[in-house]
């Protein structure tokens, strides 16, 4: 898991709108910090990881620390899910046109939905700060063996 419920707590006594994350019981707490730890580790990263036996995709590279960009994404997607952002939720929403209650109506436009949506993300903070460590999908690389 990235990140620890004391660290959480630094990183958000500096951050406006985190009263979901001081509301929170620390069970929850921990359970939003493993939720988005698995988030984050579904990506493929650039480099490879410090030990090949490791759990998580971080630290990489020879490091021993988790990179701060990477705390803070998980913090940030960690305040989601305790606000209650459901990803099969906003898949299954993310096709809805419009709503209408009684006489106030709300149409979308479905053409286009953000990039970190499409991928799960939570939170385009998160996303911005994900995105330096993140291998271009477009390009592969073959290892013979």
């Amino acid at each position: 898991m990235y990140g620890t419920v004391p660290l959480g707590n630094a990183y958000f006594n500096t951050r406006l709108e985190s009263d979901t994350w001081e509301d929170a019981g620390e069970p929850d707490q921990i359970k939003a910090l493993e939720m988005a730890t698995r988030i984050i580790d579904k990506f493929n990263f650039l480099g490879e990881k410090t030990d090949t036996n490791q759990t998580n995709q971080f630290p990489r590279g020879g490091d021993t620390d988790i990179p701060a960009n990477i705390l803070q994404a998980t913090y940030e997607i960690a305040l989601k899910l305790l606000d209650g952002y459901d990803p099969d939720m906003e898949s299954e929403n993310s096709n809805i046109q419009s709503n209408a209650f009684a006489t106030v109506k709300n149409t979308y436009d479905r053409s286009f939905v953000p990039e970190y949506l499409v991928v799960g993300v939570p939170s385009a903070t998160a996303w911005n700060l994900l995105l330096p460590y993140l291998r271009n999908s477009q390009n592969f690389s073959i290892v013979r063996v």
